[in-house]
């Protein structure tokens, strides 16, 4: 299919934390890559299929770059990035970025961080334990947790992390009709105070990440200045909300629909590392059903019979991919005993999630915290009154009242 039909607009409506829409099923089945018009911006492939969305995230020839700075296509429904952030590079460019900063998320070094996690979690259910039920579970845990251990990390001081945590879910704000002015503005502002804690740790540089990059800055000249600021904001922003939203998102999921499973973990904590993965597959993070990157087509791409023009923009349905009946058995029912789960929640190719590691072992924590000491918790109330973010890359719970007992 090479023309866009009217009833093709992108984003489709009925995606939820439950799933992607429910158009997705269809268009695997019968047009896995089709061209789709996008709301406010330029027609795009949109590629459905698990094989493919694989495939496609791992080649060269889809360009992130090319989708990002001036002259750049508008795709309707994803994320303004500027040029200079690594979610923006291609290789070598991204490459030589990435190893900048991959020794700390590897897996050795974030289990070294798991007793400093726990003690963090551990605080913060105490905390919650104190105040009694009902409390709201976003502000008490899901984004307090995963933004203190990056703020940590990185060497962000405390008393900054809400402002940031703020800016950060402005810039991750997808607006078409506002021509991504709100998260234009979220974007000057990290920038902002980023090149400020740049400065005062050249001053006073201590141990983490952030004093580390300036070293690489400085000493190196590995980093030009301006990549230096826009790393700094980019693994916070990365570190904390898709984190700080997966977990908000299954533990809704667990009360409210499936509370059997809820029990089933209760009742054996050691089934925890294998139901993370299957709430990641399942629990739906993206608000338009990609992960809102858009890329383009570096030269003509053949994939699933079609040929996408070089030029032209493509989004890979992640969501999508991760309920494809050919992969995934039984794949929109909640199996937390689930052992074949290839999910790319986390993408693939070279922009594989950096915090995976982290993100997985956070969510462990945090999991085996409730189970353990809240084994009751419910919905202090009806889920239809549960407020959202409308307009986030993600799907965002902006409270999630709680009580047990």
């Amino acid at each position: 299919m090479s023309a866009p039909q009217e009833t093709d607009v992108y984003p489709f409506p009925g995606s939820t934390y439950r799933g992607p829409a429910a158009r997705y099923a269809r268009l695997r089945a019968e047009q896995p890559v089709v061209k789709v018009r996008t709301a406010g911006g330029v027609d795009a492939w949109l590629v459905t299929r698990y094989e493919d969305v694989r495939e496609l995230s791992a080649d060269n020839r889809l360009s992130r770059a090319q989708a990002c700075g001036d002259g750049a296509p508008r795709v309707g429904g994803t994320m303004h990035t500027t040029p200079e952030m690594i979610i923006s590079l291609d290789s070598p460019e991204h490459s030589r970025l990435r190893k900048l900063v991959a020794g700390a998320f590897t897996m050795r070094r974030v289990e070294r961080m798991r007793d400093d996690v726990q003690k963090v979690c551990d605080e913060l259910l105490d905390d919650m334990l104190a105040k009694g039920g009902p409390i709201d579970l976003v502000q008490q845990l899901t984004v307090p947790l995963p933004l203190t251990v990056i703020g940590e990390l990185l060497g962000v001081p405390p008393q900054d992390l809400r402002d940031f945590e703020k800016w950060a879910r402005a810039f991750a704000t997808v607006d078409d009709r506002a021509g991504g002015e709100e998260s234009l503005n979220g974007l000057a502002k990290l920038s902002e105070y980023i090149v400020g804690l740049i400065a005062d740790k050249r001053e006073n540089p201590t141990d983490d990440m952030l004093s580390e990059l300036i070293a690489a800055r400085d000493n190196d000249d590995r980093l030009s200045e301006q990549e230096l600021v826009t790393f700094g904001f980019t693994l916070i922003g990365a570190g904390f909300d898709t984190t700080a939203n997966q977990l908000a998102n299954s533990v809704l999921a667990l009360l409210a629909d499936h509370h059997d499973q809820w029990q089933w973990l209760v009742e054996d904590r050691s089934r925890i590392p294998v139901a993370v993965e299957e709430l990641l597959r399942h629990v739906n993070l993206f608000a338009t059903d990609t992960s809102g990157f858009p890329r383009i087509a570096a030269e003509d791409i053949e994939v699933g019979g079609v040929v996408i023009p070089k030029g032209d923009a493509v989004l890979l349905a992640l969501a999508s991919a991760n309920r494809d009946g050919d992969v995934f058995t039984n794949p929109d029912q909640l199996d937390l005993a689930r052992t074949h789960n290839p999910h790319i929640s986390f993408g693939h190719g070279v922009h594989y999630c950096l915090g995976k590691h982290l993100g997985r072992m956070e969510m462990e924590i945090a999991l085996d915290g409730l189970l353990r000491r809240f084994p009751d918790l419910r919905l202090a109330v009806a889920e239809d009154d549960l407020p959202w973010h409308d307009g986030e890359i993600n799907h965002t719970l902006t409270s999630l009242q709680v009580t047990w007992g």
